[in-house]
């Protein structure tokens, strides 16, 4: 299995994409985006993701080079269409728009509809982390990838929908990022793809019976991943429907439904606070800072050796594969390889 310093495996990702048909900006935001999140352990969210993304370039699902339209809009408001455009570009741009109305306004929401895929919803917190604000992101698979069944049901109803929060503290932001569902489909498809099982707790087949198969998810018909929650997986379940709707029914977008919408990409809600205009900058800035402290100190059972928040696993990651480089496993490697044979690109060393 290959291990690739960072910014080996980022200007390789950059080649490839460029030669997919992404202009050199383009392809240089995406790389950094998919790295990060392998430097961060969402696998399912980086380089893995490069063959799927050019295939759709080439499909004509995603369009590169397409602007951010904005339909609507208001002091503390953007309603956005994607046209299909890069979704790590698109969400960049809905990103800084919302940005700056939240510092004028105190808050702004904004939706994004026919968005290529995002890449991991926690790099958009720590963005706006670094601006001072709190944020929320949700998006679901605008209508196209049901792959969650409801508890009790056998056939999927939802896509895993994603939630994450990012509150600004110090200069490590607290950042909660994770799917409804008992695992991402990325990660599912990283196993299918190395030729591994998943874990248990993770997928029933399409008669509701665990397994660890995870080809069974795109069988036909398909099987479903769990929804989060264990034993109260109605809860993980209900929290992804509710996702469902903010994403694709306010945002004029689509939910799933029985006929799958003929794209898969994202629709997007996005949430900007400034503290400085409720409670005020420096009341904020104590209170986090006291809560972590208050929350760190909890007596500890044995064997644990400290107390974690949101983020902290992800930091410490990031750190250690900056330094050791990144691992791929070998299939999901090959890949890459492979696309880079088809499109000139030599893989990186």
């Amino acid at each position: 299995m290959p291990t690739l310093t960072p910014g080996a495996l980022q200007s390789f990702a950059a080649q490839l994409l460029k030669a997919g048909g992404l202009s050199e900006e383009e392809a240089t935001i995406v790389a950094r985006s998919l790295v990060d999140a392998n430097l961060r352990g969402y696998d399912s969210h980086g380089v893995m993701r490069i063959p799927y993304y050019v295939q759709a370039i080439k499909d004509g699902e995603v369009v590169p080079g397409e602007q951010l339209s904005i339909l609507d809009e208001g002091p503390s408001r953007v309603v956005a269409d994607a046209n299909w455009g890069i979704g790590q570009v698109q969400a960049v741009r809905l990103l800084k728009m919302l940005a700056s109305r939240a510092h004028d306004s105190g808050q702004a929401i904004g939706t994004m509809t026919h968005s290529g895929h995002i890449g991991r919803l926690g790099e958009y917190c720590e963005l706006a982390a670094a601006e001072g604000l709190v944020s929320l992101l949700m998006v679901n698979s605008h209508g196209a990838a049901v792959r969650v069944a409801p508890p009790g049901g056998k056939a999927p109803r939802l896509s895993t929908n994603p939630l994450a929060i990012g509150v600004p503290y110090k200069d490590q932001p607290l950042v909660l990022d994770f799917s409804t569902s008992a695992t991402a489909e990325g990660k599912v498809r990283v196993k299918k793809i190395a030729g591994q099982a998943c874990p248990e707790g993770w997928l029933l087949d399409c008669e509701g019976r665990p397994t660890t198969d995870p080809s069974t998810l795109y069988g036909n018909p398909p099987g479903s991943i769990l929804p989060m929650g264990g034993t109260q997986a109605y809860k993980g379940f209900g929290l992804g429907l509710m996702i469902e709707i903010f994403t694709g029914a306010i945002s004029g977008g689509v939910t799933a439904r029985p006929v799958p919408y003929p794209k898969k990409g994202n629709c997007v809600f996005m949430m900007l606070i400034d503290p400085a205009r409720f409670g005020g900058a420096e009341h904020f800035r104590a209170e986090v800072e006291q809560l972590v402290d208050y929350v760190k100190s909890s007596p500890r059972v044995e064997g644990c050796p400290e107390i974690l928040l949101p983020g902290d696993p992800e930091r410490r990651l990031c750190a250690r594969l900056s330094t050791e480089g990144i691992t791929l496993d070998a299939e999901n490697w090959n890949a890459l390889v492979r696309l880079g044979e088809q499109l000139g690109v030599a893989a990186a060393a």
